[in-house]
């Protein structure tokens, strides 16, 4: 099992900056992907994978950055010129290992709780 706990977030103008991170706790060795989604409109805004190769939206690319801790225990993700198109909750998103799960048969997927982002014009 994993626990997500989520912060960062908040009011920002458009163009300024916000980061957000997500703490993990639990069977975190088995952690084989890390995601921030957001909501609405219901989009993978960026995603890493335990070798650190990342994926972005094309809505996003060159302003986010994602990242994750070297105990790739947490999160990151790192707002650049934000826009009004931006505001969304944002959530992030954590798989676990295929042989994992079948040994186990815990949840594949967890989700943290989400964090509100709101870029004013």
């Amino acid at each position: 099992q994993v626990e997500l706990v989520e912060s960062g977030g908040g009011l920002v103008q458009s163009g300024g900056s916000l980061g957000l991170s997500c703490a993990a706790s639990g069977t975190i060795e088995h952690i084989v992907g890390m995601e921030w989604f957001r909501q609405p409109p219901g989009e993978m805004v960026a995603s890493i994978t335990e070798d650190n190769s990342t994926f972005y939206a094309d809505s996003v690319k060159d302003r986010f950055t994602i990242s994750r801790s070297s105990a790739k225990d947490t999160v990151y993700l790192q707002m650049n010129s934000l826009k009004p198109e931006d505001t969304a909750t944002y959530y992030c998103k954590v798989s676990l290992s295929r042989l994992y799960v079948q040994r186990t048969r815990v949840p594949s997927v967890y989700w943290g709780q989400g964090t509100q982002v709101t870029v004013s014009p």
